[in-house]
């Protein structure tokens, strides 16, 4: 919902207020109690643009939560909320903070960038860059796959649920032995707008098999059941390793071996490449068997600094065809459903970031075309999770902390 009497910025301002629960903000009350690794970078810069002290201190609390072996966890679990599933006790991190034993898209390092870049005092970003460096590392030696793409090793941890890069990988998870449980997400939003039961199952059984072997990165890495190497971590990866070298050299520190991370994570991107659908996809370690279909995540390769012109055409045949872009999936697709989280809905996350990538590569016009569009969306239907790419219905979670953040800093600019 939105307030007609106030201004959006306003509004947009009182939504990161309203979900900081001191230190840390939740993506957006009761749906999601908890603090979010990418969603609290997407904080930090939407504070930057009215409380820049708050917005370091929402990457400082978020680094608290740092692994001795350098991850950064997906959620971490602050302060206990009965109503949130799988919470700390099924989780059964082993970190600082009680946490879930994944991770999400490195997105802090290009926000720690963004925020320094208006507030350029340099102590606090000096503090935050070695441990933004150990994580951007545990990428490097856990998460890459033969050809150097990065590997997620659940569905949470690339932030796109349940999209239908996961579907056939999903399929050789049994979910034998997970037991009854109760969902809570299914109680604060419309199922159908959620996961399936079948991918839930499957959800929860990775994260028993994590449990299982300690959260050990080197026995999951031989014996986790899924593990999909991926455009979304791969361009992102690849953007916060050129954002961290920048900072870096900027603040005279250690920067070795980072080119050479650059090096291998773009052979990587470009290995994502499929030739058969000619666009970037996810594709299954286990079986070497492309997902085959075509996500918003293939149109991050700009925000990862690839020029690519094979993709404009995917992007004006895919991308644009909606009354708003992007679709999180192919319309054209059987798989598409226009409410269903990652299967079809607009994220305007997601439009940032490919539409910051559209601009830095002068694709403007395009880039222009994802800014109105969100823009449109936000003020017709208010700051929701996400939209129909048809009718533009808001749907999923409402005063919604990222989108807030993207109002702040680019739709609601221009």
């Amino acid at each position: 919902m939105k307030d007609e009497q106030m201004p959006l910025d306003d509004q947009a301002r009182a939504i990161l207020t309203g979900n900081d629960r001191g230190g840390y903000t939740v993506p957006t009350d009761g749906l999601y109690p908890y603090q979010w690794n990418w969603d609290s970078a997407f904080a930090a810069w939407g504070f930057s643009h009215f409380d820049i002290d708050r917005a370091w201190t929402e990457l400082e609390t978020l680094i608290s939560g740092q692994w001795s072996d350098g991850m950064i966890p997906h959620i971490l679990f602050h302060r206990p909320d009965p109503g949130y599933f799988p919470g700390p006790d099924v989780w059964q991190g082993r970190g600082p903070i009680p946490s879930s034993g994944i991770t999400q898209p490195p997105v802090a390092a290009s926000f720690a960038r963004r925020i320094h870049q208006a507030d350029p005092g340099q102590s606090r970003l000096k503090a935050l860059w070695p441990a933004l460096r150990r994580w951007h590392d545990w990428f490097m030696a856990w998460r890459l796959d033969d050809g150097n793409a990065v590997c997620v090793t659940h569905p949470w941890e690339a932030g796109r649920d349940n999209a239908p890069d996961w579907d056939a990988a999903l399929k050789h998870v049994d979910p034998t032995g997970v037991g009854p449980y109760q969902r809570r997400d299914t109680g604060h939003v419309d199922p159908a707008m959620r996961p399936t039961a079948f991918d839930y199952d499957r959800y929860i059984k990775l994260v028993q098999v994590g449990v299982q072997h300690g959260w050990d990165h080197a026995a999951l890495k031989r014996h986790t059941p899924f593990r999909v190497a991926d455009p979304t971590m791969t361009f992102i990866l690849l953007r916060a390793q050129r954002d961290l070298l920048e900072t870096g050299t900027e603040l005279g520190l250690d920067t070795s071996g980072l080119p050479d991370a650059i090096a291998r994570l773009e052979d990587g991107a470009r290995s994502l490449f499929n030739p058969t659908i000619q666009s970037y996809d996810s594709r299954d370690v286990r079986t070497g068997r492309w997902a085959g279909g075509i996500s918003n995540a293939a149109f991050l390769c700009w925000y990862g600094g690839l020029t690519d012109d094979r993709m404009r055409d995917v992007l004006e045949r895919v991308g644009l065809t909606s009354r708003y872009a992007l679709p999180s999936y192919d319309p054209a697709s059987s798989l598409h459903e226009p409410l269903r989280y990652w299967r079809g809905p607009v994220w305007p996350i997601m439009n940032y970031l490919v539409g910051i990538g559209l601009e830095e590569q002068g694709l403007t016009d395009q880039a222009a075309r994802l800014r109105a569009d969100t823009r449109a969306l936000i003020e017709a239907g208010g700051f929701a999770e996400y939209y129909h790419p048809q009718t533009g219905q808001p749907a999923g979670g409402g005063t919604f902390t990222w989108t807030a953040a993207v109002w702040l800093g680019w739709a609601g600019r221009g």
